[in-house]
């Protein structure tokens, strides 16, 4: 079978009448231009130039190879034209990861103004505790918190967000008995994989050393609304809930940085573009409840 870029070395040959004109077109040293001719010339059992001083002319065998070989160029730019518009419109698969918590407490109401913005753009989300491959292209969008820029891999490209915090919140009623007098203890509800946070503590109240264990975060905050007693929450989740409260004497946590990320050619298609550009302004918008400054 014919290498198509061995016939890219003969055309740029073929039009700059010497191999030196053609390693100088395709940006190539001398020597690389000379063997991928060979290379074709070989191939074919024929040689495509006789070599004059006055540089390159095309012999009878090259000649008929050069009329195939414009044929080839114009149906590989053809091919190259369709694809790349078929790319380029908003019509498509539009696959983005995130965690649970960040989709349904934060970003599902973005993701529907955004799928009601461009109705022929199928989206999917796909939030689950194990985040999908960008490199495997698991996904096209993923939207990650993360603590230390330099461990974003090399060959990802990201669009900067806000800061992300978090706080130690309890159910507004547990905390209003605990004003009004009430003696008994709070304990930690916590994820059972994470336990609890070395930068939480419980502030001006006193925790026991018995938790409430869960394996999800949906669980952890309808225990803490059932005045079970206290965990750490995202500002965004912990700040909106009108039954939940921050507990006295406790600070915020920085938890990281929200980065839209995307991998090679995936980040240059349309609709890619269109909804990191587009999340990227809700973000910000989200900037002040992500750092907890919304009280």
């Amino acid at each position: 079978m014919i290498d198509w870029d061995d016939v890219r070395y003969f055309l740029a040959a073929a039009r700059g009448g010497s191999v030196r004109a053609a390693a100088g077109r395709l940006g190539v040293n001398h020597s690389t231009a000379l063997r991928r001719i060979a290379q074709l010339e070989e191939h074919l059992g024929a040689q495509m130039f006789e070599k004059l001083p006055s540089g390159y002319r095309l012999t009878a065998a090259g000649e008929e190879v050069l009329d195939l070989a414009v044929q080839m160029e114009a149906s590989s730019h053809q091919l190259e034209t369709r694809v790349l518009g078929r790319d380029q419109s908003v019509r498509g698969r539009l696959r983005v990861t995130l965690t649970p918590i960040l989709a349904t407490h934060l970003l599902m109401p973005d993701f529907a103004d955004f799928a009601r913005l461009h109705p022929d753009i199928e989206m999917e989300i796909l939030s689950s505790g194990e985040l999908a491959n960008l490199t495997k292209r698991e996904a096209d969008v993923a939207i990650r918190v993360v603590y230390d820029r330099k461990t974003l891999p090399l060959n990802l490209h990201g669009l900067k967000g806000p800061e992300l915090f978090g706080g130690v919140y309890v159910s507004r009623d547990r905390l209003a008995a605990w004003r009004a007098g009430a003696p008994e203890p709070f304990r930690w509800v916590v994820i059972s994989m994470h336990g609890i946070p070395d930068w939480a503590s419980g502030g001006e109240i006193t925790t026991t050393g018995v938790p409430f264990r869960v394996t999800d975060a949906a669980a952890e905050i309808a225990a803490v609304r059932q005045g079970l007693g206290i965990t750490t929450l995202p500002c965004f989740v912990g700040d909106a809930d009108p039954l939940l409260a921050r507990v006295p004497g406790t600070g915020l946590h920085l938890y990281g940085t929200l980065w839209l990320l995307t991998q090679g050619e995936t980040r240059k298609t349309k609709r890619v573009q269109l909804f990191t550009q587009f999340l990227s302004q809700r973000l910000a918008a989200h900037a002040t409840l992500l750092a907890g400054l919304s009280l």
